[in-house]
């Protein structure tokens, strides 16, 4: 029997499907957004655990942060995340969007992970 997917599972599928495809071994970024905060992990997923972490939630974002949901608190987020993949030693990874367009909070995000030493 068939699976009934909502557009966005869809969409979220054919970006891993990519990922996996064009990662060649390489750590991956993924994204999730809520309508309140936004969350950021570096996946190793031939292990399957996550290697680093940060979102909103975090105790010293959340003190400076007048939101979770807008593109300063997304910024925020890509440059701890960035900082805390350096210091575990991750320099390269994939970038995963899920199903989200790339626009706003995740371009926020990307932006700053980049600007804060992480390539993709």
């Amino acid at each position: 029997m068939a699976k009934n997917l909502s557009l966005f599972e869809r969409r979220r599928d054919r970006v891993r499907y990519q990922l996996r495809k064009k990662a060649a071994g390489r750590l991956r970024l993924s994204v999730f957004r809520s309508s309140k905060h936004i969350y950021a992990q570096v996946i190793d997923d031939a292990k399957g655990c996550t290697l680093v972490a940060a979102s909103t939630l975090d105790k010293g974002l959340r003190e400076h942060l007048k939101t979770g949901a807008d593109t300063v608190a997304a910024a925020a987020v890509g440059k701890l995340v960035a900082e805390r993949a350096l210091e575990a030693g991750v320099k390269d990874v994939v970038f995963d969007r899920g199903g989200y367009v790339f626009h706003g909070r995740v371009k926020a995000l990307a932006d700053a992970a980049r600007e804060g030493g992480l390539s993709f």
